[in-house]
C-alpha cells in the first residue's frame, strides 16, 4: 500500500543527507559491479576508444541514471545480476548523448574539467559516442529481454530526436513552452523513464509496475532538467560544473527565458531578438538578461513548474513497494528540486 502521507520528509531537512549519496550507499556492491562492466566494455584495439570514454567517464558525475536501474530492479525483488548489465547499457547510452551534446553545443566545459571534444576534437568525440551507443546495444542483446531490448532502443531513439527537436528550437522565439517541455521530455527524461521502467521488467512484474516507474522517471528527468537550465541562470560556476550563462550564449530556449517572453514590452523582446536569435552579445548581456529574469520572477516560476512535475514523479512512486528504496527516491525527487548543482 502507498504510504499515506510523505509531507513530513518534504521539509527542509529531507535533504540535509544526500538522498543520491544514501542510494549509492545502499547499492555499492551492485554499482561496484556495474562500474566493473562498463570498463570491460569500454576496451577497444583501438587505443583513441578507451582513452577518451575513460576521460569522460571517470570525470564521475551523480551516475542517478544506472541508479535508478538498479533501485527499481531491487525494489521490485528482481535479479540483480540482469540489471548490472541494464546499468551500464543505460551509462553508456547516456555517456554517449554527453559527447555527441558538447560536439553540437561547443562546449569547453563539464563537471569542472575540459570537455572530451575539446581534448580530442569532434570527430574522435563524434565517434567513440557511437561505439558506445553499439556497445549499450551489445549488453542490451546479451541480456536477451525484447522487452527490455524496446524500451532502451526506444529511448535510443527518443534521445537522437531531441536532439534534433532541440536544434529547431535553438535561438528560435517563436518557441512554446509545450515545445520546450517535448525537447527535454526526448533529450533527457526518456532515459529517466526507461532506467526505471526495466527495474519492474526485469523483476517479472505486471505491466502497471513498469508504467508507474516509467512514470516516476519521467516526471522526474523533466523536474531534473528544468532545475538544470534555470541554474543555468542563477547557480554557481563552481558548483553546477559548467560555465553559467552557456544555455544564453548558446541561444537555448528554456523556462526562464519563455517565461520571461511571455511577459516582455518591446524594449524586452528586442533584447531577446539580438541576443538569443541573433546571437549578438555583449559581455554585459548576460547580466541584464539575469536582470530581466529576476524582473519577471521567471527563476522562481521555472521552479514551481519543476515542482509541479515532481509532485506527479512521487504520485506515480506511491505505487511502488514501501521500502527503503522507495523512500530514497521519494527523497531523491525532493533533492532535484532544491539542489544547487
Amino acid at each position: 500500500m502507498p504510504r499515506q502521507n510523505n509531507a513530513a520528509r518534504h521539509d527542509s531537512s529531507a535533504t540535509a543527507v544526500n538522498p543520491l549519496e544514501s542510494l549509492s550507499r545502499l547499492l555499492a556492491g551492485d554499482m561496484k559491479k556495474v562500474n566493473a562492466l562498463i570498463l570491460q566494455n569500454m576496451q577497444s584495439s583501438v587505443p583513441l576508444i578507451p582513452q577518451l570514454a575513460s576521460y569522460l567517464i571517470a570525470a564521475g558525475g551523480k551516475r542517478i541514471r544506472p541508479l535508478l536501474t538498479l533501485a527499481c530492479t531491487q525494489m521490485y525483488g528482481g535479479d540483480m545480476t540482469r540489471a548490472h548489465r541494464l546499468a551500464a547499457a543505460v551509462e553508456f547510452i547516456h555517456t554517449a548523448t554527453l559527447l555527441h551534446d558538447d560536439v553540437v553545443d561547443e562546449s569547453g566545459e563539464r563537471r569542472g574539467q575540459d570537455t572530451a571534444n575539446l581534448i580530442f576534437g569532434n570527430q574522435a568525440s563524434v565517434l567513440v559516442g557511437d561505439f558506445l551507443f553499439s556497445r549499450s546495444f551489445q549488453l542490451m542483446v546479451q541480456e536477451g529481454s525484447l522487452d527490455v531490448l524496446r524500451i532502451l532502443s526506444d529511448a535510443a531513439a527518443i534521445i537522437a530526436q531531441g536532439e534534433v527537436m532541440q536544434l529547431s528550437t535553438t535561438g528560435n522565439l517563436e518557441t512554446t513552452m509545450d515545445n520546450y517541455i517535448d525537447v527535454i521530455r526526448a533529450k533527457t527524461a526518456a532515459l529517466f523513464a526507461a532506467a526505471c521502467e526495466v527495474g519492474p521488467v526485469v523483476a517479472d512484474q505486471a505491466p502497471a509496475a513498469a508504467q508507474a516507474m516509467a512514470e516516476y522517471g519521467m516526471n522526474l528527468g523533466i523536474a531534473f532538467q528544468i532545475i538544470d537550465d534555470t541554474l543555468d541562470y542563477a547557480g554557481g560556476q563552481e558548483k553546477i560544473g559548467k560555465t553559467v550563462g552557456d544555455d544564453f550564449r548558446e541561444g537555448k530556449m528554456t523556462a526562464p527565458v519563455l517565461i520571461a517572453l511571455q511577459r516582455a514590452d518591446a524594449g524586452e523582446k528586442a533584447f531577446w531578438a539580438r541576443t538569443i536569435k541573433d546571437k549578438n552579445q555583449e559581455k554585459t548581456d548576460l547580466a541584464a538578461a539575469q536582470g530581466i529574469l529576476a524582473r519577471h520572477d521567471a527563476i522562481n516560476l521555472s521552479m514551481a513548474m519543476a515542482r509541479s512535475y515532481a509532485q506527479k514523479a512521487r504520485l506515480a512512486l506511491a505505487e511502488a513497494p514501501d521500502g527503503e528504496i522507495r523512500a530514497l527516491l521519494d527523497d531523491i525527487v525532493t533533492f532535484t528540486i532544491e539542489r544547487e548543482f
